[in-house]
């Protein structure tokens, strides 16, 4: 009944309210909203649909020069219900490879007992997601566990997919390492080039994220967290290395302090984007996981890749430089 209304509705009015009811008559013909509303909510929408129907009707005029006629091609509103991949799937990295494809990586996990050290999903539309294996199913010689945030980057020129991510040393003196892994292939299998990119204490060398500056054309690292700041070097032109007489350099620090609302005691998880004049750094603070989490996406801003950020507080003159954040409430 509401899509006959809604066709004779349609035809009493103008173009641009046909293509605003083109849309509803779509959206419930095809019955796209069943995935994200219940029964009950899916009626209301109906019903709620069919008075913007009337209404459309009753304030546009129709126009006789104009005809409107609804195809099957006519786009169609894609409507999801979050999250679109309902598993344990920590810290994703997303790229659009040349197959068409969008594959994402997270960090290890275990499969019907099974260890996969780097998860892939591939998927056409962002949202229907399917299983594609183990990125890296070669454990590297340099570490035996927590494979964390991954991270990869296509070559153009190299025609090589570079995988950047962090795993634990099998030296106990050591804690988790950054390593680095190719293919030809998005989906792998990407092997180690042998030995890690840098070790150090504890969890400070995890996170990485590959990035050319638009400006330098050079090839960066970004990485970082445990209570020391996020950090970029440069890497070698074939992104095995860091390049030579290179430091790393502080973009991001961690600001420790009595604040129970600071999510900058620990910083990790950055993700650079260019947008002129400015380089933008997402980042995430300050305690993942547990009973007292509290965790924050945040974002700053620079002229240079290198930096210095400025933090959007500073930028918009407002108190917190959050964006995206979620508190756990204990007792």
């Amino acid at each position: 009944m509401f899509l006959d209304v809604l066709l004779l509705v349609f035809n009493k009015t103008g173009s641009v309210c046909q293509g605003v009811i083109g849309r509803i008559y779509f959206l419930l013909k095809n019955r796209i909203i069943v995935n994200t509303f219940s029964k009950y909510n899916t009626s209301i929408f109906c019903v709620s649909s069919f008075f913007l129907a009337v209404l459309l009707c009753i304030s546009c005029k129709k126009k006789p020069e104009s005809k409107v006629t609804i195809t099957e091609e006519q786009p169609i509103l894609a409507v999801f219900t979050n999250p679109v991949l309902n598993l344990n799937f920590a810290d994703p990295t997303v790229m659009k490879a040349s197959d068409g494809y969008y594959y994402a990586y997270g960090t290890n996990t275990k499969v019907d007992g099974k260890s996969i050290h780097i998860q892939i999903r591939k998927s056409k539309n962002l949202i229907d997601w399917e299983d594609a294996g183990d990125a890296l199913p070669q454990k590297p010689t340099w570490a035996d566990k927590d494979f964390w945030a991954p991270h990869v980057f296509y070559d153009d020129t190299l025609e090589m997919y570079f995988l950047y991510y962090s795993g634990e040393s099998v030296d106990d003196a050591m804690g988790k390492c950054l390593g680095v892994a190719t293919s030809k292939s998005p989906i792998g299998p990407f092997i180690d080039k042998g030995s890690p990119l840098l070790c150090g204490e504890s969890f400070i060398n995890i996170d990485p994220m590959a990035f050319d500056d638009p400006k330098t054309n050079k090839k960066l690292l970004y990485w970082g967290s445990e209570f020391k700041g996020i950090k970029v070097q440069e890497l070698t032109d074939d992104r095995l290395n860091f390049k030579e007489n290179t430091i790393p350099q502080l973009v991001v620090p961690s600001i420790t302090n009595g604040d129970p609302s600071n999510y900058q005691n620990l910083v990790e998880g950055a993700w650079v984007t260019y947008r002129k004049p400015y380089y933008y750094a997402y980042f995430s603070g300050d305690n993942c996981c547990g009973d007292g989490a509290h965790y924050a996406v945040m974002v700053a801003r620079a002229k240079k890749a290198t930096g210095p950020f400025e933090m959007y507080s500073k930028a918009a003159g407002t108190t917190k430089s959050v964006i995206l954040e979620k508190k756990t409430i204990v007792g």
